[in-house]
């Protein structure tokens, strides 16, 4: 849509019914309230510049599909909130630190695409042995995952996340 939306309008709380709303590919900076959206269950937000979903909070209560993919996002502000979240797709963001995803841990999250955020950098070469370091600290947070970046969680990667909560 030319031109792009560059702000979440007000007007979005007359949307009572909408279950899914889809704001991916514009220009839009920063989350707006979302309060009165008390049907929505998915949230598509990616491909935008945005830095920080405040937003989510107003909707964490119903709120299942976050996807969020391809924006500038760093921390999980508010993400604590999203008590219903199953799905999360927040992929080439910024997110740089493990404890983030602490945010999520009461959350029923059955899948997460984490991939292009500083989390998860490995070389080719690294790639088996980091990646499965990688997967296994995602678990140890988040236990409750099926699949984490398309792939679906290992019992060989249940149990090591596991045994490292035990030695912490």
């Amino acid at each position: 849509m030319y031109p792009p939306i560059c702000k979440m309008d007000s007007a979005l709380v007359t949307l009572k019914a909408c279950e899914k709303l889809s704001l991916s590919t514009n220009n839009i900076e920063k989350m707006g309230s979302l309060t009165g959206l008390e049907n929505l269950k998915i949230l598509s937000v990616g491909k935008n510049l945005i830095k920080k979903l405040d937003g989510v909070a107003d909707v964490g209560e119903h709120l299942e599909e976050l996807w969020c993919s391809y924006n500038l996002i760093e921390k999980l502000t508010n993400f604590e909130k999203l008590t219903k979240l199953r799905v999360l797709y927040m992929s080439n963001n910024k997110v740089a630190d493990f404890k983030q995803l602490e945010a999520l841990k009461d959350a029923p999250l059955e899948e997460i695409l984490l991939t292009g955020n500083p989390l998860k950098q490995p070389s080719e070469a690294e790639a088996d042995e980091i990646g499965s370091e990688y997967r296994v600290a995602v678990l140890k947070q988040l236990k409750s995952l099926v699949k984490i970046d398309g792939i679906n969680v290992t019992g060989a990667e249940r149990e090591a996340a596991a045994a490292e909560e035990e030695e912490s």
